[in-house]
């Protein structure tokens, strides 16, 4: 019942002074009282009847007014049957604090108002029940075997009025009401973000949150006992349009009975994916153990029908490694990322285009030693040189190095960086402060010599993105080719003895001399050489520039004419 029916009901004799745009709060009890502190008789939502016997003084109302408040009541009805009018110090002080007051005429009767709210409160309830009881039974016989969630979202639409999603850990929207509006990705990856971090923080479900002004629920969707971490990083969410805070447990409990009808339909998805991930496995394994191409390419034949149903076999392949790795200072409770890491690539390589009727991916991940391994098909043509990739497949085969992709576009492929673009944010939440999600992606292969190359390669360039800082990061093939990404794997001695060996001298320097020669080495090397843009960058006259430079060759003993000694400089500035 709102406090706006309460108003609209004549025999009641409610007149309001203050709190119109507060009308519509949901009444959930009565109480009467002339008590200066009754906070301990508060639960929240109840119209608060008084006859003002409390008030000695105006500045009275302002402390009675605050605890009405912080109790969360949903209005105040003053009587004038003792005192008359409503003094007006009570209602500033309501308006104050947003809290609806009403003035109750001398000749209605506070039992009278009370009756009537415990009575039409004890209906409302009695019918919600009754409602709750015949959901459930509609649910259970409409649920996921019957047309997937899709369809329970529907009848919360219908029955309740209420608009309800189903997402991913990285916001993709899994499930959603045939009708109604629309929830746009970016809201959707930040209530997935609000989700995990609740979790991780192990705060009681339904989370609660606003995006834009809206209210949302969240509640978890199969979440499992034990360590979240297990966890986190793949079950579902619901995203509810609606603040759960003054919901009655008979409402809540249905919606707890939603997410397990989810559940079931989360299990049987997973179910589904069994058999990719048994092909995925038998692939890897070959590649891994030096199988003859011969027989890694029959696999593929037979993998090829289940990943591409109705196009035969793959053009070109790509594999992608991920790791997820938590803090754990002792040894014995370590987590193994393996499985997380399948589960959350699965999430990340869902393509809308080559999902199936039910909505299953095609993508076939195994793991292994603590991480996953994809195998993607790619449907579109991707051109090659057929000479480089014959050579570039048997040299992959040969030593197990990365593959040469010479004249090689990955057309259709992944790139790493897509892959992370919109999931990055809701995920590096979920990790918090003791985990990280690293993921590498090879280049696209035409063939199953390739595939050993192009493993390695995908292992390679999560390394990469593991020496980065950061809770998600990525690499891809295209980045392997600069110098500059090896550094993160030179020890730590080594960059340190190297860079002081170049840099010392200098700094040296411009710490005595205030000379600012290393700027003007980093300004000289980001000008390719070049005395007029180096000059002008630096806003100094070419004689000054050269005189600094024939300093900074002096105190290193090199020649930066010479290409070597450019390239020294050039890296003793990266490492440093």
């Amino acid at each position: 019942m709102r406090l706006r029916a309460l108003l609209e009901n004549d025999s009641l004799g409610l007149r309001l002074l203050g709190g119109d745009d507060e009308l519509d709060r949901t009444v959930r009890g009565v109480m009467t009282t002339d008590l200066r502190d009754p906070s301990r008789y508060l639960s929240g939502g109840e119209l608060v009847l008084s006859g003002l016997a409390w008030r000695h003084a105006p500045e009275d109302s302002e402390p009675f007014v605050q605890i009405l408040a912080t109790a969360g009541v949903a209005g105040l009805a003053a009587g004038e049957a003792e005192l008359g009018p409503v003094p007006q110090d009570l209602v500033d002080a309501c308006a104050r604090h947003r809290l609806p007051l009403f003035a109750v005429t001398e000749s209605v009767a506070f039992a009278t108002i009370t009756e009537h709210v415990v009575r039409q409160v004890s209906t409302e309830r009695a019918g919600d029940l009754a409602a709750v009881v015949d959901r459930h039974r509609r649910l259970m016989s409409s649920g996921p075997a019957g047309g997937g969630p899709d369809v329970v979202l529907d009848l919360l639409g219908s029955d309740l009025d209420l608009a309800a999603w189903v997402l991913s850990p990285t916001g993709r929207q899994i499930a959603g009401p045939s009708e109604g509006p629309e929830l746009p990705h970016a809201t959707a990856a930040r209530l997935a973000g609000a989700h995990l971090a609740a979790v991780r923080a192990g705060r009681r479900a339904p989370h609660r949150t606003t995006e834009e002004g809206a209210a949302y629920s969240l509640f978890p969707v199969g979440r499992g006992t034990g360590d979240p971490r297990r966890t986190v990083l793949s079950d579902w969410l619901l995203a509810v349009a609606d603040d759960t805070g003054d919901w009655p447990a008979e409402r809540l409990d249905l919606l707890q009975g939603v997410t397990q009808l989810i559940a079931v339909e989360r299990d049987r998805r997973d179910a589904a994916r069994a058999v990719r991930r048994r092909l995925a496995q038998e692939v890897l394994e070959l590649v891994q153990t030096g199988a003859p191409p011969s027989e890694i390419a029959a696999r593929l034949r037979v993998a090829a029908p289940v990943l591409l149903p109705g196009q035969g076999a793959a053009p070109a392949w790509q594999v992608i490694v991920a790791r997820v790795e938590w803090d754990e200072p002792d040894p014995a409770r370590a987590l193994d990322g393996g499985a997380v890491a399948q589960s959350l690539l699965e999430e990340l390589l869902v393509d809308p285009r080559t999902s199936g009727p039910d909505g299953s991916d095609r993508i076939a991940v195994a793991h292994v030693d603590g991480e996953a391994v994809a195998l993607v098909p790619l449907t579109g043509e991707v051109p090659q040189d057929d000479a480089a990739e014959d050579a570039a497949g048997a040299h992959g085969a040969a030593d197990g190095d990365a593959p040469e992709h010479a004249g090689t576009r990955a057309g259709e492929g992944l790139h790493a960086e897509v892959l992370l673009a919109e999931a990055g944010e809701p995920l590096g939440r979920a990790l918090a402060d003791d985990g990280r999600l690293t993921l590498g992606v090879s280049a696209a292969v035409h063939s199953a010599e390739g595939l050993r190359g192009a493993l390695e390669e995908a292992r390679h360039a999560r390394r990469v993105a593991a020496a980065r800082p950061g809770a998600v990061r990525a690499a891809g093939h295209e980045e392997l080719a600069s110098h500059v990404l090896l550094l993160p794997f030179v020890p730590d001695d080594v960059r340190r003895a190297f860079t002081a060996r170049l840099l010392d001298p200098l700094r040296e320097y411009d710490r005595k001399h205030r000379a600012e020669l290393v700027p003007t080495l980093e300004a000289f090397l980001s000008s390719d050489g070049s005395w007029t843009r180096c000059a002008g960058r630096l806003h100094l006259h070419v004689n000054t520039l050269r005189y600094r430079v024939s300093r900074i060759e002096q105190l290193t003993g090199r020649d930066l004419s010479r290409l070597e000694d450019k390239l020294d400089f050039f890296l003793a500035l990266r490492m440093s």
